[in-house]
């Protein structure tokens, strides 16, 4: 008998950020899985709704796409998906879910609306708070993306330990795209003459700790460069002061740049206090841009010890180990050849593997 799954497609309402990216990566692997076996479209009937207004769509070749409902964002999640093929079961792969459902697999990626309260604005606390732990008391299946996800969703009640399974993430979707090699020249940047991070000013980010170190004389001739959403007003206010001479700003930029800019970085600096997943280290250590990252959250679990760990509350920590590394090119080489074999591990098929096994 064939099971009718159907996916939530209200991320298709937004441009992709790392959740709405995770969630296309494995239905489209999904979708290539299911070409490349018949069984499995005899026992799974797949398909992606999705509200009727999108800011882009998915092309698949076996998985069916509808759009539908008369309501978008949060109220087509809880009113029109549910209605549609009732008996299904629904997957949602970012963070929420139709509460009502029961037939419901729902992928809740970390608890930092916990963690880090701050990162957040008020209203997106109190819904979080509410709704989360509604769904994982009625969906049959709570996903999230690493073992350490799992367990802060335990302990602060979402669901509980033997509802929730881990998939770790894939990270070779960087490798489809083009990269633009041309990008850190047009930007005045040198080969290994700059450390890549985000332009975040959420807390739990810590990109504080990043600016603090780079004001250091000892980091002088290097850059960073952060790219991202955040102003420069958002990140002075971090440090209360200007930021220092050699950051720079690049804003938000596409794939491609990212991609040259990551290929030519000296590392990319990941200094989070808490990560359900993180996926940018492993997307820069794939392409051969050694990390040094903060061992909190899920770093450690998803890095392993093919990265270099600096202290989330000491920028001259960070200060000595970017300075480190930039003066031994033997220790970057190699560990920038570590970094990709264990980043190549992560693969969206992988990925898309452990969730049909679980439907």
């Amino acid at each position: 008998m064939t099971r009718k799954i159907i996916f939530n497609g209200k991320f298709l309402m937004a441009p992709p950020t790392g959740v709405h990216r995770v969630a296309e990566e494995l239905i489209c692997a999904l979708d290539d899985l299911s070409a490349e076996d018949p069984s499995i479209r005899e026992r799974f009937d797949f398909e992606v709704f999705a509200p009727r207004k999108l800011h882009h769509v998915l092309s698949l070749k076996t998985i069916g796409f509808t759009q539908g409902g008369i309501f978008s964002w949060i109220p087509w999640e809880q009113f029109d998906l549910p209605r549609y093929a009732p008996r299904a079961t629904r997957v949602s792969l970012c963070n929420l879910g139709p509460a009502v459902s029961r037939n419901a697999v729902t992928m809740v990626h970390d608890a930092q609306v916990y963690l880090s309260p701050a990162s957040y604005s008020k209203p997106f606390r109190i819904w979080y708070k509410f709704i989360q732990p509604l769904i994982g008391r009625r969906h049959k299946t709570i996903l999230t993306v690493s073992h350490y996800s799992k367990e802060q969703l335990v302990t602060y009640g979402v669901a509980p330990a033997d509802k929730i399974h881990v998939i770790h993430n894939g990270v070779d979707h960087i490798l489809r795209t083009t990269s633009d090699p041309a990008a850190p020249g047009r930007l005045g940047l040198s080969p290994r003459g700059y450390v890549l991070s985000l332009a975040n000013a959420q807390a739990h980010k810590n990109i504080k700790v990043l600016l603090r170190a780079f004001a250091d004389p000892r980091l002088s001739s290097l850059h960073l460069v952060l790219f991202g959403a955040a102003s420069r007003s958002d990140l002075e206010a971090l440090i209360d002061g200007p930021l220092p001479d050699n950051v720079r700003l690049v804003g938000k930029i596409s794939d491609p740049e990212l991609r040259g800019l990551y290929e030519q970085a000296l590392c990319l600096a990941f200094p989070s206090t808490t990560e359900g997943f993180g996926l940018p280290p492993l997307e820069a250590m794939l392409l051969g841009c050694p990390a040094i990252v903060a061992p909190c959250g899920s770093l450690p679990e998803v890095c392993g010890d093919a990265t270099i760990y600096a202290d989330p509350d000491d920028p001259a920590d960070w200060v000595v180990k970017i300075k480190n590394l930039c003066d031994n090119e033997e220790a970057w080489m190699s560990l920038r050849k570590k970094a990709q074999v264990h980043a190549g591990q992560f693969t969206w098929k992988r990925a898309a593997q452990n969730l049909l096994q679980l439907l």
